[in-house]
């Protein structure tokens, strides 16, 4: 059981630095989320409420070091067709899902499984979504404007 005084310390003894790195990530998810929705075929203005919504929950629920609480590249590329063939909605009931999910292997304990995934795939993984993501924004540069 945590003390009130140590409840306390936790939420309010590193007030400054707690701020300024809010408001770094902040400035950076901004831009980050406006472009990954675009990469999504969603409305910018969706990708930033997502966005806030993310933070506002992780800033309640905790976080973990090197915890990702935003979209990422490989979420935006693989989201794409599930936007255009079905709409909005399925893409809030996958989060939702896919969110359930990464509870449920937390509370298995089921981390340990990364363990057997090789470095060579891996990077393969990453290659292939550069890939995705440059495949995607192709459209967005041969557009001539004018």
């Amino acid at each position: 059981m945590i003390s009130l005084s140590a409840y306390r310390e936790q939420w309010f003894g590193n007030i400054r630095p707690d701020v300024l790195a809010g408001l770094v990530v902040a400035l950076a998810l901004i831009p980050e989320a406006i472009a990954f929705s675009i990469i999504a075929g969603v409305d910018p203005k969706v990708g930033l409420y997502a966005s806030f919504s993310i933070a506002v929950i992780c800033a309640f629920t905790g976080g973990r070091p090197g915890m990702i609480s935003a979209a990422t590249a490989a979420t935006a590329v693989l989201m794409v067709t599930l936007v255009k063939e079905y709409g909005l909605q399925y893409l809030l009931a996958t989060t939702v899902l896919a969110g359930l999910i990464q509870i449920a292997a937390g509370m298995l304990k089921l981390g340990y499984v990364m363990r057997f995934v090789s470095r060579s795939v891996m990077t393969g993984f990453v290659n292939a979504l550069a890939i995705l993501i440059f495949m995607a924004q192709l459209p967005e540069l041969l557009a001539c404007p004018g």
